[in-house]
């Protein structure tokens, strides 16, 4: 039976995190269904595979559902269950849930990342976990979310820090409180890339340009008001007023895969929740693109490298 919502195959995506789920129990001694703080309780046993919870919560993210308890009870068990016959209820599938972030760790990183073009975007967007008003009586995230601010006000939460190429492919991402400066995690997620990398005025800073370039990386920024002029290629100027490119992508991973969300009442279903997000954009068909041909990519390549 094959399955399709909202243009993603959900039975592509089950044959897809599946193989990485075998190929992984092939690698690992121990059952890698478990939490990675922890071992699982004595007895855990599950009618649903981990490659069933990781397709489900997938595909939430490609389904239009404002919140999975509708998603789940309206629509999987209702109409999935000739594909997924051993469902279990809403409250079993949350508890295990977590058991998949491993797996869905290793689907992000083998699968979802696209090809290295020479030409990449950087930028970090708002992961708000509450209402700012409720802060300082939130437990869920405490000693892990920060305070940051963002260009439309304060939150209490995360940043999520991404790297696209010019199809709006994800290249690198990673995950840091809010109060974190958008440069520290830039060279470990910039570990292999080379060509040109353009950021907004957040990521301007001489040694961060510096220690990029040595490595084959260029960094280029929109120059700040009090800085001095600078010739800039004409090319790169192009490039940099595509940036927003960017910004689209962030605004699709809120608005359509529903990364975010101030309801989550475990650290970990949470990270499921963004993990799966990424994942669900990943397979999404029609990703923005800055829609250079091929053979005009090529070139900028080259001038790039």
């Amino acid at each position: 039976m094959t399955l399709s919502l909202a243009r993603l195959d959900v039975t592509q995506i089950f044959c897809d995190v599946d193989d990485v789920y075998r190929e992984l129990e092939q690698f690992c001694e121990r059952d890698i269904a478990r939490l990675p703080c922890g071992e699982p309780p004595k007895g855990y046993q599950s009618r649903l595979s981990i490659s069933e919870v990781m397709t489900i919560v997938i595909a939430f993210h490609g389904s239009g559902y404002r919140t999975f308890k509708d998603f789940y009870q309206q629509l999987v068990l209702v109409h999935w269950r000739d594909a997924f016959p051993r469902l279990v209820s809403y409250g079993r599938f949350v508890e295990l849930m977590p058991w998949s972030f491993v797996a869905l760790v290793q689907v992000l990183n083998s699968r979802c990342f696209g090809s290295m073009t020479g030409i990449s975007f950087i930028d970090s967007t708002s992961i708000a976990v509450c209402h700012v008003k409720r802060a300082k009586a939130h437990k869920t995230f405490k000693n892990l979310a920060g305070w940051g601010k963002s260009s439309v006000g304060w939150y209490f939460g995360f940043k999520l820090h991404l790297i696209i190429n010019e199809r709006g492919e994800l290249m690198a991402a990673t995950l840091t409180p809010g109060n974190t400066d958008d440069r520290k995690p830039v060279p470990e997620m910039t570990q292999g890339l080379v060509g040109k990398l353009f950021g907004d005025r957040g990521y301007i800073s001489q040694a961060l340009f510096e220690t990029l370039f040595d490595r084959g990386l260029e960094l280029i920024t929109k120059r700040r008001k009090n800085m001095k002029n600078s010739l800039m290629p004409l090319l790169d100027k192009v490039l940099l007023r595509k940036r927003l490119i960017i910004e689209t992508v962030n605004d699709q991973l809120k608005h359509l895969c529903q990364i975010e969300h101030s309801r989550h009442r475990s650290p970990f279903n949470f990270l499921v929740n963004l993990v799966s997000g990424l994942i669900a954009y990943a397979y999404h068909p029609n990703k923005p693109s800055l829609g250079i041909p091929d053979d005009e990519l090529k070139a900028l390549s080259q001038a790039a490298f």
